[in-house]
C-alpha cells in the first residue's frame, strides 16, 4: 500500500526490498552516464536524495564519477563488499549484473563496459 492504498496489481507498495542506495547503485550500473535526474526518476527519489547517495556511493568507493565535457560518466567498483554482514565477503558485480541486465535488457554491466 502507499499511503493507505493498494497498487494496481495488488502488491503492498509501503515496502521495498533495496534500500534508497541500492536503487541507485543499480541505475548506475544500468547506465553509466545517467544525469541526476534520470537516476531519481528511476529509483523514485528527489534530486537532492540521489545527490546524497552518490556521494556516499563515491566515498565508500562502489563508484567513481569523471566528468567528460558537461556530463558525468560514472564506473562502478564490481569489486566492493556488501556492507551488511548477512553478505560478508561477497562482492556487489554479480548482484549488479543480474538486476542491470534484469532491467535493462542489454545493459553494459556495472562497469560501464
Amino acid at each position: 500500500m502507499i499511503g493507505g492504498m493498494s497498487l494496481p496489481d495488488g502488491r503492498d507498495g509501503s515496502w521495498t526490498l533495496l534500500t534508497g542506495h541500492g536503487h541507485v547503485l543499480v541505475e548506475i550500473a544500468r547506465n553509466p552516464q545517467a544525469r541526476i535526474r534520470d537516476i531519481s526518476a528511476a529509483a523514485g527519489l528527489t534530486e537532492r536524495t540521489v545527490q546524497t547517495i552518490v556521494t556516499d556511493l563515491e566515498t565508500a568507493g562502489y563508484i567513481t564519477r569523471t566528468r567528460i565535457g558537461r556530463r558525468t560518466h560514472y564506473t562502478v567498483n564490481p569489486d566492493s563488499l556488501f556492507r551488511h554482514s548477512a553478505q560478508e565477503g561477497l562482492r556487489v558485480g554479480p548482484f549488479l549484473e543480474l538486476l542491470a541486465e534484469a532491467e535493462g535488457g542489454a545493459a553494459a554491466g556495472p562497469s560501464g563496459a
